[in-house]
């Protein structure tokens, strides 16, 4: 099993896939399969979908779902209308930007995100997908620091790309990849169940603090990349990411905070890392951005690390997209405008309680987390929760299954009370 989310080839799965699709959706599923290149945790798919708004998902068969999934796009819902009419009105407008050429949209947009990230971050850079602006960070600590060394962790998550898997630790996505990119060394996450440390309840940070050990016997890292919290919804110890914060200052290099699944408020605040009070030089955001409609990211960085104006850092087609800056813009200002990052905080401690709740009553969990409506209940074993997935399915609720034991539950931003005590409803009934 990957972190990243459950495998798409499993007896559980064909059996759900024959007793709940019908014959169109299945000769649309071998189309897709024909057609499509193979891969892990994609193609072969489990169903067709033919439309999507709010929080629900709907199939080719006319059947609904709560989506606690949505690849961590929807903060803003599915098909938000505001969202939708600023892309309908750019288009009719300024439909693409050529290179060398910048527009009022993509314009506002950086100057926005300026406006609203912490600390000094007010340099912006736009890429087309999450994977190019780690790229794009990657490149630009090494014209920073003159260093090419990197630290990340085992089990991290930053992208498909040759260069993002290389400081990627996911097994799945390195397999069979080398030779990586040079200098990517690997350190152990702050995994409280699986602390190689063995910290065990008296967490000392050995973790964070090895980071620094590495950083002196090498000499020479230009830039630590850690996701600020595992999309997973494992969550660092409160002082692991001061640690690295300082451990950086130390050695003179770079800390980069990979944000991308759920930065813009899904953990109850506009930037994962204001929870934890640490500014990194360079931050990473992305899914979200984009309104659930567009493929959007953003590489936001101190001022004095403008240094590369000699260099292509990006140079992507569809950098200063104006359609789609005009679809992050509307997200952005909607998700401040109804206080979204504030509801998700008070959603998220509500739904946290009633899950501990469950948990007091099925031995089948065995932990529950989460910080704002980044969610996840770890169950006993791998079966069971491909167990529960399908069953959660054919009740109405989607959600994605990461490191084999964990519902990883991330609604959209926008969910009603009534629509979470019917999701909890459904989760409960499956895992019973």
């Amino acid at each position: 099993m990957s972190p990243e989310g459950e495998g798409n080839r499993s007896a559980e799965r064909e059996r759900w896939i024959a007793e709940h699709l019908d014959r169109t959706t299945r000769e649309w599923l071998a189309e897709d399969a024909r057609w499509f290149l193979h891969q892990s945790l994609s193609t072969p798919c489990l169903n067709v979908l033919a439309g999507c708004q709010g929080s629900y998902l709907e199939d080719l068969e006319g059947r609904r779902y709560l989506d606690f999934h949505g690849n961590n796009v929807h903060h803003s819902g599915f098909g938000n209308p505001e969202v939708i009419e600023a892309i309908a009105r750019q288009m009719r407008v300024l439909s693409f930007c050529p290179r060398r050429y910048t527009n009022l949209p993509a314009i506002r947009l950086a100057r926005k995100l300026a406006e609203i990230a912490p600390g000094r971050l007010n340099k912006v850079l736009l890429a087309p997908g999450g994977t190019s602006a780690v790229g794009i960070a990657l490149k630009l600590a090494r014209i920073a620091t003159g260093r090419f060394k990197t630290i990340s962790l085992w089990d991290s998550f930053h992208g498909a790309s040759l260069d993002a898997i290389s400081v990627g630790g996911e097994e799945i996505f390195r397999r069979r990849m080398e030779p990586l990119l040079p200098g990517t060394l690997h350190v152990s996450p702050p995994d409280p169940a699986g602390c190689p440390f063995r910290c065990g309840g008296a967490c000392t940070c050995a973790c964070a603090e090895h980071v620094e050990y590495v950083m002196r016997r090498e000499g020479d890292v230009g830039a630590v990349i850690v996701e600020t919290v595992r999309a997973t919804s494992l969550i660092p110890p409160p002082r692991y990411l001061e640690i690295l914060r300082e451990a950086c200052d130390r050695h003179g290099a770079l800390l980069i905070f990979d944000e991308i699944p759920h930065a813009l408020g899904r953990t109850g605040r506009m930037f994962t890392c204001e929870n934890f009070g640490v500014v990194p030089d360079m931050l990473l955001i992305g899914k979200a951005l984009g309104g659930g409609i567009f493929p959007l990211a953003a590489l936001v960085a101190r001022e004095d690390l403008d240094v590369a104006g000699d260099v292509a850092l990006g140079h992507y087609t569809h950098e200063k997209n104006p359609v789609a800056c005009a679809a992050a813009l509307a997200a952005i200002e909607y998700i401040e405008r109804n206080r979204l990052a504030e509801k998700a905080r008070e959603m998220g401690e509500y739904t946290l309680g009633r899950l501990r709740e469950m948990q007091s009553r099925l031995p089948v969990i065995r932990a529950v987390r989460g910080l704002g409506l980044l969610l996840g209940v770890e169950l006993a074993s791998a079966a069971a929760a491909e167990r529960v997935l399908y069953r959660a399915l054919e009740r109405g609720l989607s959600f994605k299954v990461t490191m084999g034991t964990v519902l990883t539950l991330t609604p959209p931003l926008t969910i009603s009370r009534a629509e979470m005590d019917e999701a909890l409803a459904i989760l409960e009934e499956a895992l019973g």
